[in-house]
């Protein structure tokens, strides 16, 4: 007889916390503030690829998880092409894709990655904790995750919540 009310009252409770918190719509990251994991990826065609040692360069630099078959992919790129063009290094990890879709996405659209690389399992994804592409991490110089992004960088975006987070990691 009281397990219905306990169970209501618990259910409740988690929704009012959940409603509480700074970004409700926002997914929560375990990696913010801790190190990037290990770089595993495999070529992407004839690209640059990019390592651990790249996001650890001391320059403060963007990993941006995407994949041709993403509609989202699309909208975001022309902002990270902004991004790049503003001499800000973004590093691409095509996710669960295939080679010829991604290089053809990829030659379509510009290419706005410094180095890429493919995650064609998409272990790397699941130690990096993405969700879904596309999914965008801050990196500071030391290879520290400042902050993650899930969905796509969209205008409104990159100025409330990348353009930032950069800032803030370069001063």
């Amino acid at each position: 007889m009281l397990i219905p009310p306990l169970a209501f009252a618990g259910l409740a409770t988690m929704f009012f916390v959940g409603m509480m918190r700074e970004d409700p719509d926002g997914l929560p990251s375990t990696r913010a503030g801790g190190p990037a994991p290990v770089v595993q990826i495999t070529p992407l065609g004839d690209k640059p690829l990019f390592d651990d040692a790249a996001l650890r360069d001391g320059e403060v630099k963007l990993v941006n998880y995407w994949a041709s078959w993403c509609a989202p992919c699309r909208v975001e790129h022309p902002n990270l092409a902004e991004l790049s063009a503003m001499g800000i290094p973004v590093y691409g990890v095509n996710y669960k894709d295939k080679p010829e879709n991604a290089l053809g996405f990829l030659a379509e659209l510009g290419d706005p990655y410094a180095a890429i690389g493919a995650d064609a399992d998409g272990r790397m994804a699941l130690e990096w904790g993405v969700y879904g592409v596309p999914e965008t991490y801050v990196i500071d110089g030391d290879g520290v995750i400042l902050s993650r992004f899930a969905g796509p960088i969209t205008d409104r975006v990159m100025t409330s919540t990348i353009l930032p987070a950069i800032e803030a990691a370069r001063n």
